[in-house]
């Protein structure tokens, strides 16, 4: 008897700890909910717009706070014979890398920099702050 009283007292320990263990996995699964909604990506496609940036458009804009992406790796979408046109402004100094097209400004702690150039390389191609090797946007040339 005393054998089958162990036996009792070890599977309810055992159910009980279960039963705590499916109770926390439900607030990790929570918290890993929530995580995908502080990286933000940001798509813009300035071929999809009336206005040029010369007559007044809008031209993106890539925040960089504290040497990151605001809102994360912004996404710069055009066809290839658009111009590309894109300004950084960014709290550090740095020097903002356009990767395939080997292009780079230098830009000043609490400054912008603008790039202002045809697209005429069809690809994807990483945009970033060169001394802290930190993607800023994402450039995509489609054909």
């Amino acid at each position: 008897m005393r054998h089958a009283s162990k036996l009792l007292l070890t599977l309810l320990v055992l159910l009980a700890a279960t039963a705590l263990s499916a109770c926390g996995s439900s607030d990790e699964s929570t918290e890993t909910s929530a995580a995908p909604d502080s990286t933000t990506t940001t798509t813009t496609k300035p071929s999809d717009k009336p206005e040029s940036a010369s007559m007044g458009g809008k031209v993106p804009t890539v925040v960089v706070r504290e040497g990151e992406p605001v809102g994360g790796i912004a996404e710069l979408e055009y066809d290839a014979g658009d111009q590309i046109r894109f300004e950084v402004t960014s709290d550090v100094a740095d020097e903002v890398h356009v990767h395939g097209y080997d292009l780079s400004e230098e830009v000043k702690a609490g400054g912008t920099v603008s790039f202002d150039f045809p697209a005429e390389i069809e690809g994807i191609f990483e945009v970033e702050l060169e001394g802290r090797a930190e993607q800023i946007a994402e450039l995509q040339v489609n054909p």
